[in-house]
């Protein structure tokens, strides 16, 4: 795993970074504080022994996603070029079928990086926390933990909902059920396994990822039954509760939006085309 050196290294960096320009960056603290000690996946840029510099890549199956920073004094030398270079180098070594380029929608400095031919714009997503408001529990919809025997079904799941292959979604199964901070839960309705949610707890904060139905099973309320009971359980835990979502999916965005989540932020994301 990361050191806790290297962890606050970067927290600091990320807040120094924060503080000169209006942006939350998605550095997803969830992976890096579970990083397998063999991976190659953090690229570090320091200078005098102070960390101004980073970059770090998140496997989602077969697709990669990237993010990063400089230290704003040390901004337009060519450092996160050079490290954006040593990840594209470490992901020839993997099988990535897409290379994601993530930034906060209102980064200056990101936009002026991103203005390359070589990175073209695929979509963005809302960062969302939810405010209190007065919410029901649904007694007709139940979560459990999810058992070796859920397993096919959380792959299939990623392959209906979430766009994945069926090579992607079991290496991206595969991989997050080694992450310490995450439950995976099953969703139960009318006697049958209708969906999936995992939530990723950590610093009082619970993260809702993997939130899916099945096709056949959408459009009769189970989705929105399942978020509200999933918020009121973290609620009463004391945690701060938080989702992403796609700016083009207006369904989830309504529904999310209904049940009293609030954008705070905006991140972009851009496809690397690799030059050949």
């Amino acid at each position: 795993m990361l050191s806790q050196l290297k962890l606050t290294q970067i927290k600091e960096l990320q807040e120094i970074c924060e503080k000169e320009e209006p942006i939350s960056l998605k550095l997803n603290w969830d992976i890096l504080r579970t990083r397998k000690e063999q991976e190659k996946r953090d690229f570090f840029y320091e200078k005098n022994g102070r960390l101004i510099g980073f970059l770090g890549l998140y496997l989602f199956g077969t697709k990669v996603e990237v993010c990063g920073m400089v230290h704003p004094e040390h901004r337009n030398k060519g450092i996160f070029s050079t490290l954006l270079q040593e990840a594209l180098t470490a992901c020839a070594r993997e099988e990535v079928s897409s290379i994601l380029l993530n930034a906060p929608a209102p980064s200056i400095s990101g936009k002026y990086f991103l203005q390359n031919p070589l990175y073209s714009y695929r979509f963005s997503e809302y960062q969302m926390k939810w405010k209190e408001t007065s919410l029901s529990h649904s007694p007709d919809v139940m979560l459990r933990k999810a058992r070796i025997e859920d397993q096919q079904l959380e792959v299939e799941l990623d392959v209906q909902c979430f766009d994945f292959n069926q090579d992607e979604a079991k290496i991206f199964n595969e991989r997050i059920k080694g992450e310490e901070n995450r439950s995976f839960y099953m969703i139960d309705y009318g006697g049958q396994t209708v969906g999936k949610i995992t939530l990723d707890h950590a610093n009082d904060e619970t993260w809702i990822y993997g939130f899916a139905i099945l096709p056949e099973h959408q459009g009769r309320g189970i989705g929105r039954k399942t978020l509200i009971n999933t918020v009121l359980a973290e609620q009463e835990k004391g945690y701060s509760i938080f989702l992403e979502v796609e700016v083009s999916n207006k369904n989830a965005l309504k529904l999310y939006t209904d049940c009293g989540f609030q954008s705070y932020g905006v991140q972009d994301y851009y496809e690397i085309r690799l030059e050949e």
